[in-house]
């Protein structure tokens, strides 16, 4: 694909419409976690806190000698690490999007906009947080290198990196909320938390994907093949590392052997690449998955074909 610098005029219209119509949005669907959801209501017994078949060791024969119990606990323990994953990112992503917004006019619609999304990505990480303590979990924090990472990224970033990062972590997250909230067997309070983020999440993919395609075609060869580059890394290091090694150790399993197991099973990374195939097309429609980073994608299986039907 041939890219072309976009022209800084209509690129700059293009954006104020877009900020008009994402504050709208704002303004007429937003969620207030504390007063929305019903944080005292007992939690269900028997209900999983995760399909079956998005966890982990789904279908390893780990998984078929563990008691249902014990599924159930592993599916609490990886939600958990999910929504710490989300904190954490969250947590970068607010520190980009301060750092992007610091030089640009607060009269103009995008960056109202862009002050809007810090507050609704503020919410969404205390939501997380509450429930990380409604589930009784610990907060699954990043291992050394990821944690070193994402200073390294928040730091460093640029438009492109910063958007199309933004994207990758909120469009797995969607694919596995929007089954979840739609999942009648799942714990009440876990597909209510799943409906906040996917409704708020809607306007800040749809604000990430303009903002990377317009910021990546208007960078130079280098910064380009940098910014695939970094894409690729932070998309394989916040796929396989979603759900936490320790977990495992927490669910009473063997932590070293299940984590193992986990790696090596094809459902799970079957579940990468579904969760992902979204981004996967929006990024290589902009020609951000070539180079040496997309030999990450791969890597991850995040490039797999995707299944027909779930596993």
């Amino acid at each position: 694909m041939t890219l072309t610098a976009p022209d800084p005029q209509s690129t700059a219209a293009r954006r104020e419409a877009s900020g008009q119509r994402l504050l709208k949005s704002s303004a007429a669907l937003s969620y207030d976690p504390f007063v929305d959801l019903d944080w005292d209501a007992p939690l269900e017994d028997d209900k999983f806190f995760a399909p079956p078949h998005r966890v982990s060791l789904y279908g390893t024969p780990l998984w078929d000698r563990m008691s249902r119990d014990q599924q159930i606990d592993l599916s609490r323990l990886e939600l958990a690490s999910i929504a710490s994953m989300g904190i954490w990112f969250e947590t970068i992503l607010m520190q980009m999007m301060v750092r992007r917004i610091y030089d640009d006019d607060p009269r103009t619609a995008t960056v109202q906009y862009g002050f809007t999304e810090i507050g609704d990505e503020t919410r969404h990480s205390v939501m997380f947080g509450k429930l990380l303590a409604t589930l009784d979990a610990p907060y699954y924090r990043p291992l050394r290198p990821l944690h070193e990472g994402g200073r390294f990224l928040k730091t460093t970033s640029n438009g492109a990196t910063c958007f199309a990062g933004a994207l990758f972590v909120e469009e797995v997250l969607d694919q596995l909320q929007r089954e979840a909230r739609d999942d009648a067997s799942l714990q009440p309070l876990v597909r209510g938390v799943s409906h906040v983020h996917v409704v708020e999440e809607a306007r800040h993919m749809r604000y990430a994907r303009e903002e990377a395609a317009i910021e990546y075609q208007g960078q130079g060869w280098a910064t380009r093949e940098w910014s695939k580059f970094v894409i690729g890394a932070s998309a394989y290091l916040a796929s396989v590392h979603l759900i936490h090694p320790h977990v495992y150790r927490d669910a009473g399993l063997d932590g070293r052997s299940a984590w193992k197991a986990a790696r090596r099973n094809p459902y799970a990374r079957a579940t990468r690449a579904w969760a992902a195939r979204r981004v996967r097309a929006t990024l290589e429609e902009i020609d951000m998955i070539t180079g040496p980073g997309r030999l990450l994608w791969k890597r991850a299986g995040l490039l797999d074909e995707v299944p027909a039907a779930r596993p």
